[in-house]
């Protein structure tokens, strides 16, 4: 029990008739040892210090005490952790803002390159770092501008091989174009030349035909008008047939001209003259018109060529003449005509084309490839197939060109083209 002590329990009371605790009495008192330790006094905590007290005989019969309140230099203590913390803090936290400006001179041109580099691979050829490499700058902003420079350099030569590349594209398309637009006229040409040499061929042969079939023929026509002549009166009863004979034999002595004219164009040629596709066509319909208005057929006229052909008149209207007439014969329900002239350039010349083109049931694929070859006829039993032959030699001694397009259902165009004499 304390009997003298300076702490106090309630304002100016001292805590007089307290007890120590049972910790320290029993370390003190039982143990006789010295206290030096933080002990609970009254109601807190103090920095204590107990030493016994001996009687004469050295028995402990009490404890002297000194001690002071343990919360204020809890609260120093607490107090300079907290500082030294504060303090560390702020020397971590500067170390690391100084670090990190330091380091971002070096890793900021690294990542501007990298970043650069994705965009070039990723196509974007106009991508640059942009990092500042003046003489004052570190290391590696002078690399980094200087693959800025070489981006550039790389662009520049870039753009100019893709130039160069344009350029050739367009040469090889220009030259390819050349090149079909030749192969094309070789097509044409060797499909004309094929087609000469086979009506060359034919005509060969047809001439020979004609001859040998015109000496029987004279010498029918002779002996029936012998026959005739000899008979006299008493061949009236057989007159009908006298004259279908007559009639025959008129038709084979016209097939046989045909043929001739055929096998022989030039000793069938007439003299030439100047003279424009719109008059021949005029002259064409003026002959055939009574036919189109009973066939009920339209007749569309488009004259633009302005270009005179150096030709015999007569040739060129019996080869419009074929072609209108074929036309008829393809629209016998009825349906329109066209005829137009243009002027226009083929195989490096001017010239002049005449269209002729009809709304009748049109020629099969398989067909339209044999219509220029002699006896050939898609209308057996009605014709000779000799028309589109001679138009075609016709055509051709003037150093032109007629062409078939056709398409089942859908009517036929044939393209008449000859060249102008300057």
């Amino acid at each position: 029990v304390r009997i003298a002590t300076n702490v106090r329990l309630f304002g100016n009371k001292r805590a007089l008739g307290t007890r120590a605790s049972a910790i320290v009495r029993n370390h003190v008192l039982n143990l006789n040892k010295t206290w030096l330790d933080r002990a609970f006094v009254v109601h807190d905590w103090y920095i204590s210090a107990y030493e016994p007290i001996h009687d004469s005989f050295e028995k402990p019969v009490g404890m002297l005490y000194v001690g002071y309140l343990e919360t204020p230099f809890s609260e120093a203590k607490h107090n300079a952790i907290t500082l030294i913390v504060l303090l560390f803090a702020l020397i971590c936290g500067g170390g690391v803002l100084f670090s990190l400006r330091l380091t971002r001179t070096i890793y900021r041109p690294i990542q501007d390159m990298n970043q650069t580099m994705s965009a070039v691979e990723q196509g974007d050829l106009s991508a640059r770092s942009h990092t500042d490499s003046s003489a004052g700058a570190n290391e590696l902003g002078k690399l980094a501008g200087h693959l800025d420079q070489l981006l550039d350099t790389v662009q520049g030569q870039n753009e100019e091989l893709k130039a160069w590349g344009n350029s050739l594209d367009r040469k090889v398309s220009e030259r390819t174009a050349e090149l079909e637009a030749s192969n094309a006229l070789l097509r044409d040409t060797q499909r004309q030349l094929a087609l000469s040499e086979k009506l060359a061929a034919i005509g060969e042969i047809t001439a020979g035909v004609a001859h040998e079939i015109n000496n029987p023929v004279a010498v029918l026509q002779g002996n029936l008008d012998v026959l005739r002549d000899t008979l006299g009166v008493a061949a009236q009863p057989v007159e009908q047939e006298i004259q279908l004979m007559d009639q025959q034999i008129h038709r084979i002595n016209i097939m046989v001209t045909k043929l001739l004219q055929f096998a022989s164009p030039t000793e069938y040629a007439g003299y030439t003259e100047s003279v424009t596709a719109e008059s021949v066509i005029a002259d064409s319909l003026v002959l055939l018109n009574p036919l189109l208005k009973k066939a009920a057929i339209q007749i569309a006229r488009i004259d633009q060529a302005t270009h005179s052909l150096n030709i015999n008149r007569n040739e060129l209207q019996q080869v419009l003449i074929n072609l209108i007439t074929n036309a008829m014969h393809a629209m016998e329900g009825g349906g329109t005509l066209t005829l137009h002239s243009e002027n226009q350039s083929a195989h490096g010349k001017d010239g002049v084309a005449i269209h002729v083109i009809d709304t009748g049931v049109g020629i099969g694929a398989e067909d339209l490839p044999k219509v220029f070859d002699a006896f050939f006829t898609t209308r057996p039993g009605r014709g000779t197939g000799l028309g589109l032959s001679i138009s075609y030699t016709l055509v051709a001694r003037y150093g032109g060109t007629i062409n078939a397009e056709s398409e089942l259902g859908r009517g036929t165009r044939f393209t008449i083209w000859l060249p102008i004499q300057h």
